[in-house]
């Protein structure tokens, strides 16, 4: 059996890899300290996320578009019967990792959660930097819901997932289309807003 042609796989040695490369050349004692670890997988589940994201409006819906419209091709059933709910899978749990590490990145230095999600305010430390990263902590937070609460539901309609009559998936798919173009639109500033004052590009 060839490991790499699995996806479990990878993924371990993956991660194996990065741990020794973090104990190896880290901080000294050799320890993957709090902050490097959330930073990280924030990092690894946000790539998920939002790579999943710009495949489905940028890949998946103009080519299911096209197939559609394409009447002597071979349709669309493919790709929503095999493809569209492992990728949903990833990517909706891809967000809520990315939420959950995000937390736990901010929540890895003292009071900066709660400065973050009020911009300074609850501190009375309101600084550009805290009031840019609190924009892209509630961009992010608006993503998120907007995947769990409209785009989820109704693909679950549209892939025959949950029992729908062709009127409720016609309104399912204008629903999760709007949502989907929204997070769209709104993940650019918010990747601007998370990765900026971190590397010092923003204030």
């Amino acid at each position: 059996m060839n490991l790499l042609m699995t996806i479990k796989w990878p993924i371990i040695i993956g991660f194996i890899v990065a741990l020794l490369i973090a104990l190896i050349l880290g901080a000294p004692g050799h320890h993957l300290h709090q902050l490097v670890l959330a930073r990280w997988l924030h990092i690894l589940s946000g790539v998920t996320w939002i790579g999943l994201l710009y495949y489905f409006n940028v890949v998946q819906t103009p080519a299911l578009a096209a197939a559609t419209a394409d009447k002597g091709g071979p349709g669309g059933a493919g790709i929503t019967k095999y493809v569209a709910p492992r990728a949903l899978m990833w990517f909706r749990w891809g967000a809520v990792a990315t939420f959950l590490t995000g937390c736990w990145l901010l929540s890895s230095l003292p009071g900066r959660l709660l400065e973050t999600f009020t911009f300074g305010l609850a501190s009375g430390n309101s600084s550009p930097m805290t009031v840019v990263m609190g924009i892209g902590a509630w961009l992010g937070t608006i993503i998120l819901f907007n995947v769990w609460v409209f785009i989820w539901p109704n693909q679950k309609k549209i892939l025959g997932l949950v029992p729908a009559t062709d009127e409720q998936k016609a309104a399912a798919r204008k629903v999760a289309g709007y949502a989907s173009r929204v997070n769209f639109l709104l993940s650019i500033p918010m990747l601007m807003c998370m990765v900026g004052p971190s590397h010092g590009l923003l204030f």
